[in-house]
């Protein structure tokens, strides 16, 4: 087992679809040092030490056993569920239950769909398995567990060869007692196999989302212990003996120790970094209500963060089609998944998004990618499909001799010959024309999925601020905020490598629930506290053994409500009052008619409410590094000039005459003082992006050096 390390540097590794970002920062001075490397698709390990190592070279001063964690955020439990690479699993359940995967939910993502067809099991049916026994919806033995059918179906797993086995029994969210034994019995049989039992993972109520969150957790457990192992190998050998932390799907991190259990809680682990970035960036700055857009080269990813927090969802699929979370439906063409994700919207428009003319002569961006390998067509890696990376390159909005700090000068004129043969001679018209045709169809998309996360969900985007990163998306969120309406955009210092960050600003955090589905005016509040309590119990139990890395454990406290008779419910943080009481209760019942408000736009104030299940997440809080100040100060940016060069904006089409090509300043980033103010078109160039500044738009450096945009 790794242990803290005694130094005050912290290195966050963000592994994405193209590129790997490394982020070192100095918890006591607040220096950010950033890398990156193009990923390792084959071997998602070695580019994850490239990242670290580089970063260690570029600080000569700091040794490996300097640091204190490394954390890292990882998209492997993802990969292997939608490329179908998971372990050999088998599956046990309730007698009468064994096709419970097969079934599945009577629902589908598109209601008139008839071509549609279910993603098959994760488990075939031949190592499906069913056991002697029945609990009743209290817990109660209805049928006593047979410990010869148990025996017989261990057998049977034992001569399947399998690595993992998944335990899901009928009611075991209310009485694990069967669950535990079929599960002393697999591990007496099969020590080398990696048992999941539904009681552990998500003991909650619904036996087919139970169900399909546990067998996930048990499929994708040796892959990632494999994954973890390598990178805690790799690690050692670079002289880096610190904790490795894992990002959860839910934006809070754990150890890699952890991680190996509970796998299925960091699904989802690469995304929810950059939300967390965004979180808490918005947060120190003064601006609580913001809306996240990380754009890299392989999709986009958004969510809207409300008074500090992103919103955390449960209703959740993974390895379907790219939908929003919440609602009754979300997630119904994939897997289900029913552990704690940040609510936020994916689509396949990145920088290595592929660029198409289909076959009714539309032009489409997406959602294929050409990822790291090869990569967009200017990198020179043998890339064919022009993508948004090389439409910017036409347009002029990248450098071709500064891209990545200069690191990887980019082929401009191949750029030009792949969308001229593959887009613009097909629809007609001049390059330049085409590739911003390529750069607005992406951006239309991302428009989208910012509605979804705002108007859709009940929120006026004019009330937030976009925060734009990720390797593209300074170059495209001024033209996003235009479309969408919102008045201002944030653009953070270091955004190519800003979800690496987010992994250093969160806490550990670990989760526990309890079924109760009782009516408010029903229930008897001690049942209430007796359960928190043991919950809070439980945490402290994991805190003592996992959370070498945090201070003294703080407890966040929901309850998940449904008017009485409804099949859905809604999270709302429970009252932070001493007593559960008539009180307490009172005060929780409103703030529930209140979220419900705000979700679906009424409230039914006297109606029954009931109290589905309880959330405990134990909270490790880890000192968060302080922003530096920038030493410049003043308002004149002329000395962060670089040069000009012509850049092609629509917005001046008409008025300057010459197909949109504009002489634009082009701005170096690092020279730009505190308080600089300066107006578009512009050009602000840094090492890891590019940020593109539209006309009638205007630019502030604040004290740390982000850039606050404004019409």
């Amino acid at each position: 087992m790794t242990i803290p390390g005694t130094g005050r540097y912290r290195i966050g590794v963000d592994i994405g679809g193209t590129f790997t970002d490394g982020t070192l920062v100095d918890s006591a001075t607040g220096q950010v040092t950033t890398s990156k490397v193009l990923s390792t698709p084959a071997d998602p390990a070695t580019g994850f030490i490239a990242a670290v190592k580089k970063l260690l070279q570029s600080e000569s001063s700091i040794a490996p056993g300097d640091l204190e964690h490394v954390v890292h955020a990882t998209t492997v439990a993802t990969n292997s569920i939608i490329e179908g690479k998971l372990a050999k699993t088998a599956f046990i359940t309730t007698e009468g239950f064994r096709d419970m995967l097969e079934i599945a939910r009577q629902i589908r993502p598109s209601l008139y769909d008839l071509q549609f067809v279910k993603p098959p099991p994760l488990v075939p049916r031949q190592l499906c398995f069913e056991v002697s026994e029945r609990l009743d919806a209290k817990g109660q033995v209805v049928t006593p567990l047979d410990e010869q059918s148990v025996a017989q179906v261990v057998e049977r797993i034992a001569e399947s060869k399998v690595e993992a086995v998944a335990v899901c029994l009928l009611h075991s969210y209310r009485n694990p007692d069967h669950e535990r034994r079929v599960g002393e019995a697999l591990r007496a049989r099969l020590p080398g196999v990696i048992i999941s039992l539904s009681s552990d993972v998500v003991p909650e109520f619904r036996e087919y989302l139970r169900a399909s969150t546990t067998v996930i957790n048990a499929a994708v457990s040796p892959i990632v212990s494999r994954y973890l192992k390598s990178i805690s190998e790799k690690l050692e050998d670079a002289g880096v003996t610190a904790e490795l932390l894992v990002m959860q799907s839910s934006g809070g991190v754990y150890p890699a120790e952890a991680a190996v259990r509970s796998p299925v809680f960091m699904v989802e682990s690469g995304p929810a970094a950059g939300a967390v970035a965004a979180a808490a960036l918005g947060s120190s700055l003064g601006y609580p209500n913001v809306l996240s857009f990380d754009m890299g080269g392989t999709t986009a990813k958004v969510s809207l963060i409300r008074n500090g927090q992103p919103n955390v969802t449960k209703d959740y699929s993974v390895g379907g089609a790219a939908q929003r979370g919440t609602g009754a439906f979300g997630g119904a063409s994939g897997y289900p998944i029913r552990t704690p994700v940040v609510d936020l919207v994916e689509i396949g428009a990145g920088g290595g998004s592929i660029a198409w003319v289909d076959s009714g002569g539309a032009l489409r961006v997406g959602p294929h990618s050409a990822g790291a390998d090869p990569g967009p067509v200017c990198y020179g890696l043998g890339g064919t499909e022009p993508t948004i990376t090389d439409a910017n390159l036409v347009l002029g909005r990248l450098d071709p001799d500064y891209f990545a700090g200069g690191e990887m000068p980019l082929d401009v004129e191949a750029a030009q010959a792949a969308i001229r043969v593959r887009c613009a001679d097909p629809l007609g018209l001049s390059v330049e024309k085409a590739a911003y045709g390529i750069v607005e169809i992406a951006n239309t998309a991302m428009v989208n999925a910012l509605r979804l996360v705002s108007v859709q969900r009940g929120h006026d985007p004019r009330d937030f601020m976009l925060v734009g990163f990720g390797g593209a998306g300074p170059a495209h969120a001024v033209r996003l905020a235009e479309q969408a309406g919102i008045p201002r955009v944030l653009i953070p210092v270091g955004p190519g490598t800003a979800s690496a960050l987010g992994l250093l600003v969160t806490d550990v955090r670990m989760e526990g629930s309890a079924t109760l589905i009782v009516r408010s005016d029903e229930v008897e509040l001690s049942r209430i506290a007796a359960e928190f309590k043991r919950l809070e119990t439980a945490g402290r139990e994991s805190h003592k053994i996992a959370a070498s890395a945090s201070g003294d454990p703080v407890f966040e406290r929901s309850v998940e409500m449904r008017y009485w008779g409804q099949s859905f419910e809604l999270s709302v943080p429970a009252p932070d009052l001493p007593d559960i009481d008539a009180r307490w209760m009172s005060e929780l019942v409103e703030a529930f008619n209140d979220a419900h408000e705000t979700a679906y736009g009424f409230r039914a104030n006297g109606e029954p409410v009931e109290l589905v299940n309880l959330r405990l997440t134990t909270v490790g809080k880890i000192a968060r590094p302080q922003m530096k100040k920038l030493e410049t100060t003043g308002t004149d940016a002329s000395v962060a000039v670089k040069g000009q060069r012509d850049v092609y904006f629509a917005e001046d089409v008409e008025n300057s005459g010459h197909e949109g090509m504009v002489q634009t300043s082009v701005y170096d980033r690092a020279r730009l003082p505190a308080g600089a103010v300066f107006r578009g078109p512009a050009i602000i160039e840094e090492p890891d992006s590019t940020t593109v500044i539209h006309p009638s738009w205007t630019v502030k450096v604040d004290d740390y050096g982000n850039l606050v945009l404004q019409r």
